[in-house]
């Protein structure tokens, strides 16, 4: 099984949070293959509606369409880019990597560098490296050469290709979450070519999940949605050094992840475990009990008058660096629940507690 050629354009299309147009626009053009209803909003979140045979309740799948990265915050008379985070880094995983600046004249190529470990007295060869320790090089002979390719604020992604491996698994960055946004689409495009469901089913790819959720919060409140799952990715927890008695259960492979939690609307939990069981869909539980869910779901289900939310993640081994994997079976268990789960709204599936 190889990557999906929409997921591997989505996965290699920058798209870091508040510059995410690059990849809406790939996710856009992909879902006008199957719906005439396209749309996007000043934000820069896209929405994709499949149209409901009757009058059940809308439903929004959502996926966050941007990705971590780096935004320069200085250039140096020596012509070095520094930088801060666009989302959660680890600055250790950053040590070394090429990358992707993105500039208004294109793209440019840089490094990673830190002073090299021979220089480092020996305390100092002990402690992790922070992000103020680190640079970008993008071969510049001095500052003035620099500045003139880079200006402050432009954003860098990592560079690398994706990489498919055996069983199915794929390697790349990005996997959070572009993985949520393509289940969506593939999701509702699955509604489509069913003939539709008697709800109307929106696919929607929300920015600046990484930084503000503002794309949920504001999709949210415009589309008004009675229903909404958002698409995440959660720790796999095959993956060595992961404490499976405080997260739970959700090896790759292991199938669809449906959330329970205080933030989780208990009939949708209990919707989404139905259709799994119902349609053979392999699947864990994971509880979110305590804290947010630290995904979409955390700002929709408080929009307007409250949404019935849920959330169905998808296995992921070394989330937020550059060598995220999945496994292809989770993510098209994911596709298959939540199409599923839109086909049984009804008219007569009601929300309230």
């Amino acid at each position: 099984m190889s990557t999906p050629a929409l997921l591997r354009d989505l996965l290699t299309t920058a798209g870091p949070s508040g510059y995410e147009r690059p990849a809406a626009e790939v996710w856009r053009e992909a879902a006008r293959a199957f719906t005439s209803d396209v749309r996007t909003d000043v934000m820069g979140s896209s929405v994709a509606v499949v149209g409901g045979t009757g009058p059940a309740p809308l439903v929004a799948i959502v996926g966050h369409i941007d990705e971590i990265g780096l935004v320069v915050t200085h250039v140096d008379d020596e012509g070095m880019l520094w930088f801060t985070n666009v989302g959660g880094w680890d600055p250790v995983i950053l040590v070394g990597q090429r990358v992707e600046v993105h500039t208004s004249a294109g793209v440019i190529p840089g490094v990673v560098g830190k002073k090299p470990i021979h220089l480092l007295k020996p305390d100092d060869r002990k402690k992790a490296p922070e992000l103020t320790d680190l640079h970008i090089d993008v071969g510049a002979k001095d500052g003035d050469e620099a500045r003139s390719l880079v200006r402050i604020g432009d954003v860098a992604v990592i560079a690398g290709e994706p990489v498919d491996l055996p069983n199915g698994r794929v390697v790349s960055r990005s996997l959070d979450n572009r993985l949520g946004c393509y289940v969506a689409l593939e999701a509702a495009r699955r509604v489509a070519e069913a003939d539709g469901a008697e709800a109307d089913v929106a696919a929607v790819a929300a920015v600046q999940e990484e930084t503000t959720f503002a794309g949920s919060t504001t999709t949210a409140f415009s589309l008004e949605p009675q229903v909404a799952i958002a698409v995440d990715v959660t720790h796999a927890t095959d993956a060595p050094g992961i404490a499976v008695r405080e997260l739970g259960k959700h090896p790759l492979g292991s199938g669809a992840v449906i959330s329970r939690g205080p933030i989780v609307h208990p009939r949708v939990f209990e919707l989404l475990h139905e259709t799994a069981v119902g349609e053979g869909i392999p699947f864990t539980i994971e509880s979110h009990y305590g804290r947010g869910t630290h995904t979409d779901a955390d700002a929709i289900h408080v929009s307007r008058g409250g949404v019935a939310t849920g959330v169905v993640s998808i296995p992921l081994r070394y989330m937020h660096s550059p060598v995220e994997m999945c496994q292809l079976e989770d993510v098209e268990a994911a596709i298959a629940l939540l199409a599923a789960f839109a086909q049984r709204l009804t008219a007569e599936t009601d929300f309230h507690r």
